[in-house]
């Protein structure tokens, strides 16, 4: 008994949308390693169909509905990591934080929520020049969410600022030793 892949790729993709459905509210709900655990999950179900739509024709032109499913997969997979992303940054696990922004980025380049956690990770690392950089692009884009970047980008300099004055101190202490 032969099945159908079309409804096996549409079974796939209701079954991830559910799992970060579960993870959103085990986000929401401040459990943290569930919401990580249910967006995995969803990854799982997900990884590869976006390539199979490109193979299973053989040919690199999709129709408008692969054209459309493939569109779908691509969003729920850049949604998934960029709310792992999230996930990373509660955990203060910011070079993780920084893969999963990208991940989803890979998929979306204008996720915009990939874009601002990637920053804010960013920064958390100390580089705050690239932080700068692209939190500054995302205020230009939308004028809406200028408030919350300006937000982010006076507590990034307020650390920054901080660091390079420890930092100074420090060498204060090694030269007149």
């Amino acid at each position: 008994m032969a099945t159908d892949p079309t409804s096996d790729i549409s079974r796939k993709i209701s079954e991830a949308k559910q799992r970060k459905e579960t993870g959103d509210q085990a986000f929401k709900a401040g459990n943290v390693k569930a919401a990580l655990l249910s967006y995995h999950q969803a990854v799982f179900f997900l990884v590869g169909l976006d390539r199979a739509a490109v193979t299973s024709i053989g040919a690199p032109q999709l129709d408008p509905a692969e054209q459309k499913e493939k569109a779908e997969i691509d969003d729920t997979i850049s949604k998934i990591y960029s709310n792992m992303s999230a996930c990373h940054i509660k955990q203060g696990n910011w070079q993780r934080a920084i893969e999963t922004a990208d991940k989803a980025l890979a998929k979306n380049a204008k996720n915009y929520k990939a874009r601002f956690r990637k920053g804010k990770a960013l920064g958390e690392q100390g580089f705050f020049e690239k932080a700068e950089k692209i939190l500054e692009q995302l205020k230009s884009e939308s004028a809406d969410d200028t408030a919350a970047v300006d937000v982010e980008l006076s507590r990034l300099r307020a650390i920054d600022s901080a660091r390079e004055k420890a930092s100074k101190q420090k060498m204060k202490g090694f030269l007149r030793k």
